[in-house]
């Protein structure tokens, strides 16, 4: 169907603000948190594929080795693809090099169940997101001020990853779309990590993200552009 003159409202991020300390009136706080809690400024890089996407036993274990290799403070959020059945038995956790946990116990945190990802974007301690891009994590990466390493697997997400890298450039690609049959070594994992997180391109590509999310929260503020959208939608509606 063709939208040619028909109105359209830029409305948006819609995602809640959870930048500063709101989370901690939850007494019942993840204990992912308490360990970020004790990790310096931007110094951690989160890794999460969302729910829909499953890796290969052969690139996790790549994965985890170019986190180890890295050397650089990590939170990876390890889990298999929710299966939509609640009465499935429970799936076969996706295998660690042995003693993988313990070596890395120093500069890294696997979490094997569900963690609240809005809160850990938001934290002071979080400087960078390994991310499938679906247009969620994309837009509370981006929202947070916190910059990405994109890794589409399905769907949008090539797309989503295409804007991050190449037209808003707050990210780096981990792999490109073309090679996603290949499974990516440790080795290039390591390099785009430590490039992320400890170097210049990645002080910039931070800069450049945080000023984006800086200007996602005064738009969605009374007076911004996304505010007013929604004031003028509002009215449309209501003649």
């Amino acid at each position: 169907m063709s939208s040619i003159n028909k109105k359209v409202w830029a409305i948006g991020p819609l995602n809640s603000d959870t930048k500063g300390d709101k989370r901690k009136s939850n007494s019942r706080q993840h204990r992912c948190l308490e360990w970020l809690d004790k990790q310096a400024p931007k110094s951690v890089l989160y890794i999460s594929f969302g729910t829909t996407t499953t890796m290969a036993d052969e690139q996790i274990k790549e994965l985890a080795l170019g986190l180890e290799q890295s050397k650089q403070k990590f939170l990876w959020l390890l889990r298999d693809a929710d299966k939509g059945d609640i009465f499935t038995e429970e799936v076969k956790r996706a295998p660690l090099p042995e003693g993988y946990v313990e070596r890395v116990k120093e500069f890294g945190m696997v979490v094997r169940d569900w963690a609240p990802q809005v809160d850990i974007l938001g934290h002071p301690s979080t400087g960078g997101f390994m991310s499938h891009c679906g247009w969620n994590s994309c837009l509370e990466s981006i929202t947070m001020g916190v910059p990405l390493l994109a890794w589409p697997m399905h769907s949008d997400q090539p797309r989503n990853a295409f804007l991050v890298t190449n037209i808003l450039k707050v990210g780096l690609a981990v792999i490109t779309w073309e090679q996603r049959e290949q499974i990516v070594t440790s080795s290039t994992i390591c390099e785009v990590v430590k490039m992320l997180m400890a170097s210049r391109e990645g002080e910039e590509i931070r800069r450049k993200v945080e000023e984006i999310g800086g200007a996602a929260h005064q738009a969605v503020k009374e007076g911004g552009v996304s505010c007013l959208e929604l004031d003028t939608f509002i009215i449309h509606i209501t003649r």
